[in-house]
């Protein structure tokens, strides 16, 4: 981090992404967006993480954000082919209309 930036920066720019990411969840309907979202709040408690590990003069943090970024990518495929298949399946990416677990 830059010295003169002060931690608390760093962590309202992160409360303000993961305020969007929530309220895009909640707000929207279509599986990509929501999808998005989620990757947005990820990435805002990433920086929280990475801010803090800085702060604190600790590389742990760091080591932690590196991990849940692995665990995001994998997601992020699995995930974008469980979309794909609705889509293929129900030709919808609306959440609303798609019932596949229901009988």
């Amino acid at each position: 981090m830059h010295p003169m930036i002060e931690i608390n920066y760093y962590l309202l720019v992160s409360a303000v992404l993961f305020s969007i990411g929530v309220i895009g969840v909640l707000v929207r309907r279509n599986a990509i967006i929501i999808f998005m979202c989620i990757e947005l709040m990820l990435n805002s408690i990433n920086l929280t993480l990475v801010a803090f590990s800085s702060f604190l003069g600790n590389i742990n943090g760091q080591i932690f954000v590196f991990i849940v970024m692995t665990v995001a990518a994998a997601e992020a495929a699995i995930g974008l082919a469980i979309i794909i298949s609705m889509f293929r399946n129900k030709e919808s990416l609306n959440i609303d209309e798609i019932n596949i677990l229901k009988w």
